[in-house]
């Protein structure tokens, strides 16, 4: 019985035998990927040495929970990024999330549903890809699945608030280039269970296909991007901008002049690296975090 406990204990702190617990955002198959039968895999032996997680087909968070005596009562779930072909679980994850943490937030990352491959290196397989228009439009069908599950993750965390210790009404979403797409989709289309208290989309692709009128309720943004990114992704950051100012809701944007696209945390050589200190700064002023 006392075993029982302990069991319960640290399922509900979200850590067994030491590790992070992943929790499967749905009790069966997916909805919309009931067929998906393939096996989700993990790859770092790529030409950048980046973690990746491919072929997912069971979404799940993975709770990093802050130390008591900085916990402020904030959540934040964070996309990573990788073209709805993969998850740069690592780079634009777990580094992300050790900050939050040390900030006192805690994070849930999201392994949302991806496109189905066929290799274990979608990293090279993107870099070396000989059509990106074809490798891109591979990802159109499962985009509205990822954007299901970011609202699913948001369902989840804020009907377990009380279980995390966190505050139901400050339940950000934080996405990475596609990981952004997820996060800015659903700062557009909520109800009261998946509503997002705020949004962080980072160098992140945001087409027209998943924009729609701006709510008067929409929940506040802060957006950071660079200026030279390779994707031209500025130009979507500034544009999501001009949206919330025009409806007259909370939004910050931050554009780096350089550091290109991919910047995970920061680099040191250019002053990305100050855009996490920024976000908790606004976070901080928008009443969505206490200050210490």
């Amino acid at each position: 019985m006392k075993k029982s406990i302990f069991f319960l204990i640290m399922l509900a702190s979200g850590i067994v035998n030491g590790q992070q617990k992943e929790i499967r955002l749905y009790s069966g198959a997916a909805p919309g990927s009931e067929g998906w039968t393939w096996r989700e895999g993990i790859n770092n032996k790529n030409s950048a040495n980046v973690m990746t997680i491919y072929n997912v087909v069971h979404p799940t968070l993975t709770a990093f929970l802050p130390d008591p005596a900085v916990a402020n009562g904030t959540a934040i779930i964070i996309a990573p990024g990788g073209g709805f072909h993969f998850l740069a679980i690592d780079h634009e994850g777990t580094n992300a999330a050790r900050l939050l943490v040390k900030k006192g937030v805690t994070v849930f990352i999201l392994k949302y549903r991806l496109v189905h491959i066929l290799t274990d290196n979608p990293f090279d397989d993107m870099l070396n890809a000989k059509d990106p228009k074809a490798w891109d439009d591979e990802a159109i069908p499962v985009i509205p699945l990822a954007i299901a599950d970011g609202k699913a993750a948001i369902a989840y965390v804020r009907s377990q608030s009380a279980e995390y210790k966190i505050a139901p009404d400050k339940i950000g979403f934080m996405g990475f280039s596609a990981g952004g797409l997820v996060a800015a989709a659903t700062a557009f289309k909520y109800n009261k269970s998946d509503r997002p208290d705020f949004v962080v989309p980072v160098y992140a692709d945001i087409p027209e296909s998943i924009q729609s009128e701006v709510a008067t309720d929409a929940p506040p943004l802060f957006i950071a991007c660079t200026q030279d990114d390779e994707f031209g992704f500025a130009t979507h950051a500034v544009s999501l901008y001009q949206k919330w100012y025009a409806a007259k809701r909370p939004v910050e944007l931050h554009l780096f002049s350089k550091g290109g696209h991919g910047f995970g945390i920061g680099n040191q050589a250019n002053t990305t690296y100050q855009w996490i200190d920024k976000l908790g700064e606004w976070m901080i002023a928008q009443s969505l975090m206490k200050g210490k």
